[in-house]
C-alpha cells in the first residue's frame, strides 16, 4: 500500500495569467475545465515546478512571470508530502542581469531544488509528447531522462556536468588545441559521466521491463518494449564499469580529428536513442497508428508511476494535460480506474467536463475561466 501524497492548497502570484489565485484541494484527483487558452495548463505547469528541472514546458523563467508583471513569480503548496505535511515555496527573483530560481521548504531556504525529491515526485503526460515515437531522438532522449529522474535525481546533474565537459572538449578541437594532457582529462571525465548516464537509462528499462502488469497490453493500454541504441548496446554492459569507462576515453581519443572536422562530438550518450516497440503488435511505436501510439505513450507513463510508487512507497501526482481528447468512453473509464489505483493525486484538464463523467466523486471538478478558478 503505496502512500498518498497529495496537495492541500495551492497559491500562484503573478504566473502565467494568474495575477493570483488560491485553490484549497482535497486528497481526491482535480479536474480543470474550461474553453482553450482559459490557463488550464498553466495551473499545472505550476505544480510541475514543485519538482526539479524547467517545469512541464521546459520554460524560461522570465516567459513565465505574468506579462506585466513588477517582480517574478511564486507558487506556494501546502501539502501532505512524502516525509508528512510541508510547505513548499518557490519563485524567482531578479536583480539587473539575471532571474533565479529560489526555494523554501516549510520557510528554510534550500540550496539545490533536488531537494524537492525528498517530498514528492512530479510525473506528467501532455499533448506535446504525443509525436515522440515519429520525433527527433533528442526528445525521446529527454523522455527517458525524465523517467530516470524521478528515481535518481543525480542523473540530471551528471548530464548537465557531461554536457559542460563535451563543451570544453568542442572548443578545445575547435581552436586546433591538441593538448593530449587537457584534452585527456575532460575525455576521463566524460567518460566516466557518460558510462555512469548509459547505465542509469539502462536501469530504468530493465525495471519498467521488469514491472509485470496482468492489465497491461490485455486491457485498454497496450504494453511497451524499450530498448536503446546508438551508444553501448547491452552486450558491451555486461563489462565492468571501469573496462566501459576506458573503452569510452579509448574512443574519444581516436576519435578527437574526426570531430574536429564535424565540429562536435559525435560518440556518447548525448547520440544515444530510446526505441519503443508495441509488443502486443511486435511493431515498431512509429510504425502504429495515432491512437495506437497515444494509448501505448498513456501505458509507459502509468507503468513508470507505478514503478515510481513501487520503489518510493509514495504514488507520485500525475499531470495529465487533456488526456481524455483522444480516448473513447471505455478506454477513459480504464484509465481512470488505472489512475485512482496507483493511489495518488492527479491533475487532469479538458475542454468537456461530461468527459470526466466516469470518475464521479473520486475528483473534484474545478473551472478555470481567465486565470480565475470556482468549483
Amino acid at each position: 500500500m503505496t502512500h498518498k501524497v497529495f496537495i492541500r492548497r495551492l497559491k500562484l502570484t503573478d504566473f502565467r495569467n494568474y495575477a493570483g489565485l488560491s485553490l484549497t484541494l482535497d486528497a481526491r484527483h482535480v479536474v480543470l475545465t474550461g474553453e482553450n487558452g482559459a490557463g488550464k495548463t498553466n495551473l499545472m505547469e505550476a505544480v510541475s515546478f514543485l519538482s526539479p528541472g524547467r517545469g512541464l514546458r521546459r520554460a524560461v523563467l522570465a516567459d513565465v512571470s505574468r506579462v506585466g508583471a513588477a517582480g517574478g513569480f511564486s507558487i506556494f503548496a501546502e501539502m501532505e508530502g512524502m516525509e508528512g505535511d510541508v510547505e513548499i515555496g518557490t519563485g524567482t527573483e531578479s536583480d539587473e542581469e539575471t532571474m533565479v530560481r529560489r526555494l523554501r521548504i516549510n520557510g528554510t531556504t534550500v540550496k539545490s531544488v533536488d531537494e524537492l525529491t525528498d517530498h514528492l515526485r512530479v510525473l506528467w503526460l501532455t499533448p506535446s509528447m504525443d509525436g515522440l515515437f515519429t520525433g527527433s531522438s533528442s526528445d525521446r532522449r529527454r523522455f527517458l531522462d525524465r523517467l530516470v529522474l524521478s528515481l535518481d535525481p543525480a542523473h540530471g546533474r551528471r548530464a548537465s556536468d557531461f554536457e559542460r565537459a563535451m563543451r570544453s572538449r568542442n572548443k578545445l578541437l575547435a581552436e586546433g588545441r591538441f593538448d593530449p594532457s587537457w584534452l585527456s582529462g575532460i575525455e576521463r571525465q566524460m567518460a566516466g559521466l557518460g558510462v555512469a548516464m548509459t547505465m542509469a537509462r539502462r536501469e530504468m528499462m530493465g525495471l519498467l521491463r521488469g514491472l509485470h502488469d496482468p492489465g497491461v497490453g490485455v486491457g485498454s493500454f497496450p504494453s511497451a518494449g524499450l530498448a536503446l541504441s546508438g551508444f553501448m548496446d547491452d552486450e558491451d554492459l555486461q563489462s565492468p564499469a571501469i573496462e566501459l569507462e576506458d573503452r569510452y576515453a579509448e574512443m574519444l581519443a581516436a576519435g578527437r580529428y574526426r570531430d574536429a572536422a564535424a565540429g562536435r562530438t559525435l560518440d556518447g550518450p548525448h547520440r544515444a536513442d530510446l526505441l519503443v516497440r508495441h509488443i502486443e503488435k511486435n511493431m515498431d511505436a512509429e510504425r502504429c497508428s495515432t491512437g495506437e501510439q497515444k494509448a501505448l505513450l498513456v501505458g509507459l507513463i502509468l507503468a513508470h508511476a507505478r514503478l515510481v510508487a513501487t520503489m518510493t512507497g509514495h504514488a507520485p501526482i500525475l499531470l495529465l494535460d487533456e488526456i481524455a481528447a483522444h480516448l473513447d468512453e471505455n478506454r477513459r473509464a480504464a484509465l481512470f480506474d488505472r489512475i485512482d489505483a496507483l493511489g495518488g493525486q492527479a491533475f487532469m484538464t479538458g475542454t468537456d467536463r461530461s468527459m470526466f463523467s466516469a470518475l464521479g466523486e473520486r475528483a473534484q471538478f474545478i473551472t478555470i475561466r481567465d486565470g480565475t478558478a470556482s468549483a
